[in-house]
């Protein structure tokens, strides 16, 4: 059923992944998917969804299958966020040379210029916000390294994001494995994961579109009459008071 939603099969299908790894399985895939550079292909939402709504003790899910939720979130919070660090700490290390290194089976060039571009126009709120973009989250925290963010600044919002994403994304499954209609048609979950996850770009992008429109009334305004400012000046008295 899971299998049909999220993935065609095979080793990348979540509840695949679950059942024959398990949780220590789960933890490794967070953190390679958080900042390494060959965890870029792997299922990171849908197998954290996955992950808390077998949680929820689900009847249409073996038992053999239920996961202890406490130990679920705080693995998936501590390996999100540590995933992240080793990435940002790699991109120190690499520097501008990785904007350079030859594309490869593991490796696209064009990953890279996403992250990149994110910052170009999110700052440091990229962090946060490419946890919820597939690719883009891998390699911001490794972009982040390179471009010298400050610690201090990476490892705060790295934390809220892991934060949001792992715990979030997890809840989210565990309490809508809880309701009969959404058990019984996980299609229909996946769709409401799939929605709630773009939320915050949507967000993000409505404001700099918003913030780009006042900027070029300003603009426009400037150019149509750019002596406004000095005629008004000019009909001031010396008092400071119009005619």
């Amino acid at each position: 059923m899971l299998s049909g939603v999220f993935a065609a099969g095979g080793f990348l299908d979540p509840e695949h992944l679950i059942d024959t790894v398990g949780l220590i399985g789960i933890f490794c895939v967070i953190f390679a998917e958080s900042g390494l550079l060959i965890g870029f292909f792997l299922p990171g939402d849908s197998l954290l969804f996955t992950a808390g709504f077998l949680a929820s003790a689900p009847s249409s899910v073996d038992e053999s299958l239920h996961l202890p939720l406490g130990f679920l979130l705080v693995g998936c919070f501590v390996a999100a966020v540590a995933g992240d660090q080793v990435g940002y700490l790699f991109g120190r290390r690499v520097g501008p040379a990785l904007f350079k290194r030859p594309n490869s089976r593991f490796f696209k060039q064009e990953n890279v210029d996403k992250a990149a571009g994110f910052f170009e126009k999110y700052g440091a709120k990229t962090i946060v916000l490419a946890r919820f973009v597939p690719i883009v989250r891998t390699f911001a925290p490794i972009v982040a390294g390179v471009s010298r963010m400050k610690y201090r600044t990476f490892v705060t919002f790295n934390i809220v994001g892991g934060l949001l994403w792992a715990v979030g994304v997890t809840m989210l499954g565990y309490f809508l494995g809880q309701v009969e209609v959404i058990e019984k048609n996980i299609e229909l979950a996946a769709i409401v994961v799939v929605g709630i996850s773009v939320i915050p770009i949507a967000l993000e992008l409505l404001k700099a579109r918003r913030e780009k429109s006042s900027a070029a009334l300003d603009v426009a305004h400037d150019l149509l009459d750019p002596d406004i400012d000095d005629m008004a000046r000019e009909a001031l008295e010396p008092d400071g008071q119009l005619d």
